[in-house]
């Protein structure tokens, strides 16, 4: 009897192990500061250089700045001045328009040119080299050559328009023509990333869905659409968002190959923001069109994230 009382109360009067807690613990914190200091450098980077300057942004868009000259505080008045600029709202007009166009056009080629390349076609690695090097190709040398391909008396653009009996065009120089001249430049330079993506995404649709769907008789089209097409809502998205940046900062092209002409008829946001504040030396009003145009980028890319979501809840 006494040896059982001793056995329960040695029992409980054991201590519970805590020290391999307090370990993991200690262990646990040890790997939080060690990540707070590796993502530092990083942290610092983008405090420096992208969220202080945008803080800095916002504020002169409210002054009357100039290069190296004295400021005022002028409130909105930078921004109601932007109603009535006519230049300024050509500008936001081919930008959107040069987005709304470029982006759904590229996306769709691109998805069609990795469903060929995801196919069993041949020199497929050459194909997608091909495809692929307008995307690292320096802008300035893609406006280059396609400077010379709208060359009005000896491009290939109108020397194909020739064969066929067609009048040669001026491909930059028609104010009808500029800008959607300056779309087909920018849907073939952008082809590339794109269609590395959609590639990317298909590869890694599920091969068993794929076979259930032509078991139970379904046809190539309907595969795609029930298959396929679900699988790659965030590609879509990605390549939406990425696409719209990019193409709202469009500015090579239009620098290179037409300044914004003839008239303004090519002119984009990034251009006229460029032209005030680097040679109207209008930096507060410069500064109030980068923030219409960075909350423009903001309002599309969260359009694309409301499609994306009313898309994987269909």
């Amino acid at each position: 009897m006494t040896a059982i009382k001793t056995e329960v109360a040695g029992r409980t009067a054991a201590p519970p192990p805590r020290a391999p807690r307090r370990r993991a613990q200690g262990l646990q914190g040890s790997r939080k500061r060690a990540g707070w200091v590796m993502l530092a450098p990083a942290l610092v980077h983008a405090a420096v250089f992208l969220l202080l300057p945008m803080v800095m942004l916002v504020a002169l868009s409210f002054t009357d700045y100039q290069f190296l000259g004295a400021y005022h505080w002028v409130g909105i008045d930078n921004f109601v001045q932007l109603m009535s600029d006519d230049r300024w709202r050509t500008a936001l007009l081919n930008t959107v328009l040069y987005t709304v166009v470029t982006v759904p056009i590229a996306m769709a080629v691109a998805l069609l040119i990795a469903l060929g390349l995801n196919s069993g076609i041949r020199a497929r690695g050459a194909m997608r080299v091909l495809y692929y090097m307008p995307q690292v190709t320096a802008t300035v040398a893609v406006a280059t050559v396609w400077l010379w391909i709208y060359q009005p008396d000896v491009g290939l653009a109108n020397s194909v328009l020739g064969l066929f009996g067609l009048p040669p065009q001026g491909w930059l120089t028609n104010p009808n023509l500029s800008l959607p001249s300056l779309m087909l430049v920018g849907v073939w330079q952008g082809l590339g990333a794109k269609m590395v993506v959609y590639l990317a995404a298909l590869q890694s649709v599920s091969r068993d869905q794929l076979e259930a769907a032509q078991l139970d008789g379904a046809n190539r089209w309907q595969t795609f659409w029930n298959v396929t097409w679900p699988a790659l809502g965030p590609a879509h998205f990605f390549v939406f968002v990425t696409s719209t940046i990019a193409s709202f900062q469009v500015f090579d092209l239009v620098f290179v190959m037409t300044k914004g002409g003839p008239g303004s008829s090519s002119t984009v946001m990034t251009y006229e923001i460029y032209e005030n504040a680097f040679q109207g030396l209008q930096l507060g009003y410069a500064a109030a069109q980068s923030v219409v145009l960075v909350v423009l980028i903001g309002v599309f890319t969260l359009i694309g994230l409301r499609l994306q979501k009313v898309s994987s809840d269909v």
